[in-house]
């Protein structure tokens, strides 16, 4: 069989095509690369979106918003100290980008100001804070991308 300019273009688009397919095959079989939805009910949010921005508006508004520090103990979250901390409810919801699996979510309950998430918990990385909290019947939302 003669090699020529033909046999050798027909055998540069195999290859190349074998490349692609093997790389497409990996892609969805190899675990590593599964990525889902950032949420199960991704749309559903979407629609409630619209809230969020207001108790977002809700908390650039307060004269002392929350804030957050890293300790060796894990993650303190600080409420506003102008606040009776018997009228404050809601919930943490950590968000781990890389794996849904990390993700939970803890109730408000507090005895001083600070609210404290274990070091137990969390994992060295990327995590996404979200304070839902209400204050005398009006909503809250505090949002933030950390490292950890």
């Amino acid at each position: 069989m003669k090699f020529n300019w033909g046999t050798g273009i027909v055998l540069a688009l195999v290859g190349f095509i074998s490349f692609i397919m093997y790389f497409i095959i990996s892609m969805n079989i190899d675990k590593k690369y599964d990525h889902d939805l950032v949420d199960e009910d991704y749309y559903q949010l979407e629609l409630e979106f619209q809230n969020d921005i207001d108790k977002l508006n809700n908390a650039r508004a307060l004269e002392n918003n929350l804030s957050w520090k890293k300790t060796d103990e894990g993650i303190i979250i600080v409420f506003p100290e102008d606040l009776d901390i018997k009228n404050i409810t809601g919930k943490v919801f950590l968000y781990r980008p890389s794996n849904k699996h990390l993700d939970f979510e803890t109730q408000i309950s507090l005895s001083n100001y600070n609210l404290l998430i274990p070091d137990k918990r969390l994992l060295d990385g990327r995590w996404n804070i979200k304070v839902y909290w209400q204050y005398k019947k009006t909503s809250y939302l505090f949002s933030k991308e950390i490292m950890y």
